[in-house]
């Protein structure tokens, strides 16, 4: 958790006031059973009475509480009480009258007996001659009630508006902190993982990455909010509740202890049973939305095989593994509840016999006793908070390590300390030298010891078997992965000696698969340099022999597209990645057997436009075939990684065997005499 952490620093303002809010929900929620409890004994038990100390008394009542006391005290009365209009009227209250009037007036009400009763008694006994003898007087003691009643409840209401607004504010700002946490993780995540390079991607699916952007960081975001508005307050309620208890009444401060450990027993059971099923939770997550992702991604391949049963079969199984876990996890979170309302249901009962025993006995006034009942709610429910946080806490850290592995793996990639600028006028010369490149984990290089001279201003072609390499000795040119050993230089710097922004911004790419974004045909087309503008990008069109189609279109080049290109065909999104790559004019063109998806007719004219409008370019073009590269200036032969051959085609057909072989499978021999 320690990443979460890290990322509500910049939130410490807000945090700092959400502390605030939930120390003044605090103070306020246990402050309401106090006012409860003096509204009971008080208000309603004592008829407004809140002191034995009377302020008006008559001469009779007067006289025997003097008669009651010491001396000393009978002098301390005569001081602070004057005769005035037939009664005493007290001039200076004083603490050391409560236990005058309280010993005095509980003689005079329960005689002998009032040495031996326990305080409550006594006080009750006392009150009962104070209102009784303020009856005789004639005061109204029924407006002194309702008026004591009514000032103390609306001490309680404004106490709960404070509460609530406390309460609203703070879920407000645990929300606002929450969501700015989901939306810089998630913008952290989407940053590392479009940097991510091959090496990276097969640490992770596309699936599980998908999972870990979406799911883990909601996971992380919601139990934010409430580790927010719990982790402070459930502690201080707590504390402040076992507080206001051991002031009430300690005597009873066990079924508390009772009440939280039968709590526990009942977390540490469903704790035990649900904890390995959420760590499970993800994982299963992953699996379907990896099984969903390849069967909407492979339709086509799926419909043409009649495989539709065994997708079905396969999403089946792991659906069902994930709903049962599910349920599973649910069910035990579902039972938890009413268990935790049967403890207590049970523990207010007990206070309510303990209590009421109590009661009975002198011991505790009836207010205290519902004062104890909701302080020890508070404690139960604070307690049970934690609990519960204890529950979501491991789920969320399972969300939260997913996501610190992606933000903690290392790129293998790395831009050099001092990068070397290109130079406007540098040389676009690609230069391989004793090239070998291993894929992770494989035993069998890929590319073994590759050397050639890809010269500026010409086309390089590269042909082989299907394995051969040519795919993945293209990659290595804008460093979508590194060398293994050996150098690729540009002009007459090691590509690892550039900038990887800069390095690709010279280079124009078009991979095997024409992949184009959602919008239009020109913001495809200027995909890598938004500030194209329209002229180039329709001179980029007419060379990639697009301009037709786009033509017919009656939006022209602001034609939308759809997600993946779905509503262009596969030859029209072939060009249109062409187009791309020439729309910024960039020194070296890398064409990863992007031809094979225009007929022979479109590829002519492509390639005769193409030579013509790029003749200061680097060129190298990847193709399986032999009509696409014949007129290339150098032809590099791979086969299992090695280069078995270079030159011109007239060359290798003399010299190289593979060639002959590859030749030979494509062409007739009327058009290999042609082409000699």
């Amino acid at each position: 958790m320690s990443m979460i952490l890290r990322y509500l620093k910049s939130s410490w303002k807000a945090l700092t006031l959400v502390v605030f809010l939930l120390i003044i929900k605090v103070i306020a929620d246990l402050t309401l059973p106090y006012f409860t409890a003096h509204i009971v004994n008080v208000g309603i038990q004592q008829g407004g009475l809140d002191s034995v100390t009377p302020t008006v008394i008559s001469v009779p009542l007067f006289n025997q509480v003097k008669e009651e006391s010491s001396a000393t005290d009978q002098k301390l009365l005569d001081d602070i009480y004057t005769f005035r209009n037939d009664t005493f009227v007290l001039d200076s209250p004083q603490n050391d009258l409560e236990t005058v009037f309280l010993q005095a007036l509980s003689a005079i009400g329960m005689g002998s007996d009032g040495q031996q009763a326990p305080e409550s008694l006594k006080r009750q006994a006392a009150l009962d001659q104070i209102r009784q003898d303020q009856k005789e007087l004639g005061i109204n003691l029924n407006a002194r009630q309702m008026r004591y009643i009514g000032t103390t409840g609306l001490a309680m209401i404004g106490i709960s508006f404070l509460s609530v607004a406390a309460s609203i504010l703070v879920a407000f700002f645990a929300s606002r902190i929450a969501a700015d946490l989901g939306k810089r993780l998630r913008a952290d995540v989407f940053a590392k993982t479009v940097s991510f390079h091959q090496r990276e991607m097969n640490q992770f699916s596309t699936a599980s990455l998908v999972t870990r952007s979406t799911n883990d960081i909601q996971q992380i975001q919601q139990s934010s909010v409430m580790i927010l508005r719990v982790v402070i307050f459930a502690p201080l309620m707590a504390l402040g509740g076992l507080f206001r208890v051991l002031t009430t009444n300690s005597s009873m401060t066990w079924i508390i202890g009772l009440a939280i450990i039968a709590i526990f027993s009942v977390v540490i059971s469903m704790f035990t049973l649900a904890m390995p099923r959420f760590r499970k939770l993800q994982t299963l997550i992953d699996n379907v939305n990896r099984i969903v992702r390849e069967t909407l991604t492979g339709l086509p391949v799926i419909r043409a095989f009649t495989a539709k049963e065994h997708e079905m079969k396969r999403f089946d199984q792991a659906n069902e593994a994930l709903t049962k876990t599910t349920l599973f996890v649910n069910r035990a979170m579902s039972a938890m509840m009413p268990a935790m309302m049967l403890i207590m249901n049970l523990t207010t009962v007990l206070i309510v016999y303990r209590g009421g025993i109590n009661v009975q006995q002198g011991n505790m006034q009836v207010g205290d006793m519902m004062a104890f009942i909701q302080y020890t709610m508070l404690i139960i429910m604070s307690f049970l908070m934690l609990t519960m946080l204890t529950i979501m806490l491991p789920r969320a850290s399972v969300s939260a390590t997913r996501i610190k592995e992606i933000l903690d793996t290392e790129i293998t990639l790395h831009n050099s300390d001092t990068p070397i600028p290109f130079n406007p006028v540098e040389s676009a010369t690609i230069t391989f030298h004793q090239v070998s490149f291993y894929y992770p984990k494989a035993d069998i290089p890929a590319l073994c010891d590759i050397s050639f001279t890809a010269k500026q201003g010409t086309t390089t072609a590269i042909i082989g078997s299907t394995g051969s390499g040519k795919s993945t000795l293209l990659n290595l040119i804008p460093r979508f992965s590194d060398v293994s050993s050996g150098s690729i230089k540009i002009g007459e710097h090691d590509i690892r000696d550039r900038d990887i922004k800069e390095l690709r911004s010279v280079i124009g790419y078009v991979p095997q698969q024409g992949r184009l974004f959602s919008g239009t045909i020109a913001s495809n087309i200027a995909f890598g340099d938004r500030s194209v503008s329209e002229e180039q990008m329709a001179s980029a069109a007419t060379i990639a022999q697009a301009s037709a189609f786009i033509a017919e279109k009656p939006e022209g080049l602001q034609a939308p597209i759809s997600q993946g290109g779905g509503n262009v065909s596969g030859g029209q999104r072939q060009r249109l990645s062409i187009a791309r790559a020439l729309a910024g004019n960039p020194k070296i063109l890398l064409f990863d057997d992007s031809f094979s998806a225009l007929d022979y007719r479109t590829e002519q004219k492509l390639r005769q436009q193409l030579h013509e409008a790029v003749s200061e370019t680097t060129v190298i073009i990847v193709a399986q075939r032999i009509s696409s590269i014949l007129h290339a200036d150098t032809i590099v032969v791979l086969d299992e990684g090695h280069i078995v051959g270079q030159g011109t085609h007239q060359k290798l057909m003399q010299h190289c065997g593979v060639y002959q072989q590859i030749a030979q499978s494509q062409l007739s021999p009327q058009e290999l005499k042609q082409y000699e």
